[in-house]
Protein backbone atom coordinates (compact mmCIF):
# COMPACT_ATOMS: atom_id res chain seq x y z
CA UNK A 1 0.00 0.00 0.00
CA UNK A 2 1.47 3.35 -1.09
CA UNK A 3 1.16 6.11 1.48
CA UNK A 4 1.11 9.80 0.67
CA UNK A 5 2.66 12.30 3.08
CA UNK A 6 2.40 15.97 3.94
CA UNK A 7 3.94 18.47 6.38
CA UNK A 8 2.06 19.30 9.57
CA UNK A 9 4.24 22.39 9.94
CA UNK A 10 6.56 24.35 7.68
CA UNK A 11 9.92 22.50 7.40
CA UNK A 12 12.87 24.16 9.12
CA UNK A 13 15.61 25.87 7.13
CA UNK A 14 18.53 24.29 9.01
CA UNK A 15 20.31 21.00 8.45
CA UNK A 16 20.18 20.07 12.16
CA UNK A 17 17.10 21.65 13.75
CA UNK A 18 17.12 21.89 17.55
CA UNK A 19 14.14 22.43 19.86
CA UNK A 20 14.12 25.93 21.38
CA UNK A 21 13.90 24.48 24.89
CA UNK A 22 17.36 23.01 24.43
CA UNK A 23 19.23 26.26 23.81
CA UNK A 24 19.71 27.23 27.50
CA UNK A 25 21.20 23.78 28.23
CA UNK A 26 23.43 23.94 25.15
CA UNK A 27 24.72 27.45 25.86
CA UNK A 28 25.40 26.59 29.51
CA UNK A 29 27.36 23.47 28.54
CA UNK A 30 29.24 25.32 25.79
CA UNK A 31 30.13 28.22 28.11
CA UNK A 32 31.41 25.83 30.77
CA UNK A 33 33.45 23.95 28.16
CA UNK A 34 34.94 27.18 26.81
CA UNK A 35 35.87 28.36 30.29
CA UNK A 36 37.61 25.07 31.08
CA UNK A 37 39.50 25.24 27.79
CA UNK A 38 40.69 28.81 28.50
CA UNK A 39 41.87 27.71 31.94
CA UNK A 40 43.86 24.92 30.32
CA UNK A 41 41.99 22.11 32.07
CA UNK A 42 42.07 19.90 29.00
CA UNK A 43 40.53 16.65 30.32
CA UNK A 44 37.48 18.45 31.74
CA UNK A 45 37.20 20.64 28.63
CA UNK A 46 37.09 17.52 26.45
CA UNK A 47 34.46 16.01 28.74
CA UNK A 48 32.50 19.26 28.49
CA UNK A 49 32.67 19.08 24.70
CA UNK A 50 31.26 15.56 24.75
CA UNK A 51 28.44 16.66 27.07
CA UNK A 52 27.67 19.67 24.86
CA UNK A 53 27.44 17.50 21.75
CA UNK A 54 25.22 15.01 23.59
CA UNK A 55 22.84 17.78 24.67
CA UNK A 56 22.69 19.06 21.07
CA UNK A 57 21.81 15.55 19.91
CA UNK A 58 19.23 15.10 22.67
CA UNK A 59 17.34 18.26 21.73
CA UNK A 60 17.39 17.57 17.99
CA UNK A 61 14.04 18.27 16.38
CA UNK A 62 13.93 16.76 12.88
CA UNK A 63 11.12 17.57 10.49
CA UNK A 64 8.76 14.65 9.92
CA UNK A 65 6.59 13.86 6.92
CA UNK A 66 3.12 12.91 8.19
CA UNK A 67 1.18 10.07 6.48
CA UNK A 68 -2.15 11.05 4.97
CA UNK A 69 -5.14 8.77 5.24
CA UNK A 70 -8.62 8.79 6.70
CA UNK A 71 -8.70 7.65 10.32
CA UNK A 72 -4.94 7.12 10.72
CA UNK A 73 -3.37 7.73 14.13
CA UNK A 74 0.35 8.50 14.31
CA UNK A 75 2.82 7.97 17.15
CA UNK A 76 3.07 10.94 19.54
CA UNK A 77 6.67 10.03 20.44
CA UNK A 78 9.78 8.29 19.22
CA UNK A 79 10.63 5.14 21.12
CA UNK A 80 9.65 1.56 21.86
CA UNK A 81 6.14 0.24 22.45
CA UNK A 82 6.12 -1.09 26.02
CA UNK A 83 2.39 -1.55 26.59
CA UNK A 84 -0.74 -2.34 24.60
CA UNK A 85 -3.72 -3.13 26.78
CA UNK A 86 -7.40 -2.62 27.47
CA UNK A 87 -8.40 -0.63 30.56
CA UNK A 88 -11.79 -0.77 32.23
CA UNK A 89 -11.11 2.56 33.90
CA UNK A 90 -8.39 5.18 34.08
CA UNK A 91 -8.11 8.79 35.28
CA UNK A 92 -7.24 9.79 31.72
CA UNK A 93 -10.29 8.50 29.86
CA UNK A 94 -14.02 8.12 30.50
CA UNK A 95 -15.05 4.50 30.14
CA UNK A 96 -13.30 1.47 28.72
CA UNK A 97 -10.40 2.21 26.36
CA UNK A 98 -7.31 0.92 24.59
CA UNK A 99 -3.86 2.14 25.63
CA UNK A 100 -0.56 2.23 23.75
CA UNK A 101 2.52 3.09 25.87
CA UNK A 102 5.73 4.37 24.22
CA UNK A 103 9.00 4.56 26.15
CA UNK A 104 11.68 7.07 25.09
CA UNK A 105 15.27 6.45 26.13
CA UNK A 106 17.84 9.25 26.28
CA UNK A 107 18.94 8.58 22.68
CA UNK A 108 15.48 9.06 21.14
CA UNK A 109 14.12 12.32 19.76
CA UNK A 110 12.04 13.74 22.62
CA UNK A 111 9.77 16.15 20.77
CA UNK A 112 6.12 15.04 21.11
CA UNK A 113 3.49 15.29 18.37
CA UNK A 114 -0.30 15.15 17.98
CA UNK A 115 -1.68 11.68 17.07
CA UNK A 116 -4.77 13.00 15.27
CA UNK A 117 -6.35 16.28 14.19
CA UNK A 118 -9.00 17.94 16.32
CA UNK A 119 -9.67 20.45 19.09
CA UNK A 120 -7.78 20.29 22.37
CA UNK A 121 -10.39 20.26 25.13
CA UNK A 122 -8.23 19.85 28.25
CA UNK A 123 -4.64 19.95 29.49
CA UNK A 124 -4.18 18.53 32.99
CA UNK A 125 -0.77 18.66 34.69
CA UNK A 126 -0.27 16.41 37.72
CA UNK A 127 2.83 16.42 40.00
CA UNK A 128 4.07 13.00 41.01
CA UNK A 129 6.98 10.62 41.41
CA UNK A 130 9.92 9.90 39.08
CA UNK A 131 9.84 6.12 38.72
CA UNK A 132 11.53 4.51 35.69
CA UNK A 133 9.18 5.38 32.82
CA UNK A 134 9.11 1.86 31.36
CA UNK A 135 7.31 0.56 34.49
CA UNK A 136 3.54 0.27 34.12
CA UNK A 137 3.00 2.02 37.47
CA UNK A 138 4.69 5.14 36.06
CA UNK A 139 1.64 5.81 33.88
CA UNK A 140 -0.31 7.22 36.83
CA UNK A 141 2.20 7.58 39.69
CA UNK A 142 4.75 9.77 37.90
CA UNK A 143 4.55 13.48 37.18
CA UNK A 144 2.55 13.79 33.97
CA UNK A 145 0.65 16.08 31.64
CA UNK A 146 -2.55 14.74 30.05
CA UNK A 147 -3.94 16.27 26.85
CA UNK A 148 -7.51 15.42 25.80
CA UNK A 149 -8.52 15.97 22.20
CA UNK A 150 -11.91 15.81 20.46
CA UNK A 151 -11.45 14.70 16.88
CA UNK A 152 -13.36 16.12 13.93
CA UNK A 153 -15.16 12.80 13.45
CA UNK A 154 -16.43 12.66 17.03
CA UNK A 155 -13.82 10.51 18.77
CA UNK A 156 -12.07 11.42 22.00
CA UNK A 157 -8.44 10.56 22.62
CA UNK A 158 -5.99 11.38 25.38
CA UNK A 159 -2.21 11.40 25.15
CA UNK A 160 -0.13 11.76 28.28
CA UNK A 161 3.42 13.09 28.66
CA UNK A 162 4.99 11.17 31.56
CA UNK A 163 8.21 12.11 33.36
CA UNK A 164 10.73 9.36 34.08
CA UNK A 165 13.65 8.54 36.36
CA UNK A 166 15.92 11.18 34.80
CA UNK A 167 13.26 13.37 33.17
CA UNK A 168 12.45 16.28 35.45
CA UNK A 169 10.74 18.73 33.13
CA UNK A 170 7.66 18.35 30.94
CA UNK A 171 7.23 21.08 28.32
CA UNK A 172 3.86 21.66 26.65
CA UNK A 173 3.14 24.71 24.49
CA UNK A 174 -0.50 24.11 23.54
CA UNK A 175 -3.61 24.91 25.57
CA UNK A 176 -7.34 24.08 25.65
CA UNK A 177 -9.22 25.50 22.70
CA UNK A 178 -6.29 25.12 20.30
CA UNK A 179 -6.97 23.53 16.95
CA UNK A 180 -4.32 20.84 16.35
CA UNK A 181 -3.35 18.89 13.24
CA UNK A 182 -1.99 15.36 13.00
CA UNK A 183 1.77 15.32 13.48
CA UNK A 184 2.00 18.85 14.92
CA UNK A 185 4.64 19.43 17.63
CA UNK A 186 3.14 20.02 21.08
CA UNK A 187 6.18 19.99 23.39
CA UNK A 188 8.81 17.64 24.78
CA UNK A 189 10.03 15.90 27.92
CA UNK A 190 13.63 16.46 29.03
CA UNK A 191 15.99 13.49 29.42
CA UNK A 192 14.12 10.19 29.18
CA UNK A 193 10.38 9.66 29.48
CA UNK A 194 7.18 8.06 28.18
CA UNK A 195 4.00 8.96 26.29
CA UNK A 196 0.79 6.93 26.61
CA UNK A 197 -2.14 7.21 24.20
CA UNK A 198 -5.69 6.34 25.31
CA UNK A 199 -8.04 5.43 22.45
CA UNK A 200 -11.65 4.33 21.89
CA UNK A 201 -12.30 0.60 22.02
CA UNK A 202 -13.08 0.35 18.30
CA UNK A 203 -9.63 1.66 17.33
CA UNK A 204 -7.68 -0.80 15.21
CA UNK A 205 -4.22 -1.01 16.82
CA UNK A 206 -1.48 -1.55 14.21
CA UNK A 207 1.62 -1.91 16.42
CA UNK A 208 2.95 -4.56 18.78
CA UNK A 209 4.93 -4.48 22.02
CA UNK A 210 8.60 -4.09 21.12
CA UNK A 211 8.02 -2.08 17.93
CA UNK A 212 10.24 0.99 17.42
CA UNK A 213 8.30 4.11 16.44
CA UNK A 214 8.98 7.57 15.04
CA UNK A 215 6.77 10.44 16.18
CA UNK A 216 4.46 11.77 13.50
CA UNK A 217 5.55 9.19 10.91
CA UNK A 218 4.76 5.76 12.39
CA UNK A 219 1.10 4.69 12.25
CA UNK A 220 -0.08 3.21 15.57
CA UNK A 221 -3.70 2.55 14.62
CA UNK A 222 -6.79 3.68 12.78
CA UNK A 223 -10.37 4.61 13.52
CA UNK A 224 -13.02 2.56 11.71
CA UNK A 225 -14.12 4.18 8.45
Amino acid sequence: MNETYSWAEKPSQTAFPIAKAGYPFIWAAALTTGTLALLGIVPLALLGLVVTLFICAFFRDPDRAIPNGEGLLVAPADGKVVAIDTLAETPHYQGKCRRVGIFMNIFNVHVNRVPYEGKLTAVAYQPGRFLPADRDSAATANEHNALTLKTDDGHEICFVQIAGLVARRIICHVQPGDRLVRGQRIGLICFGSRVDVYLPMDTGIQVRVGDKLRAGTSIIGAFPT
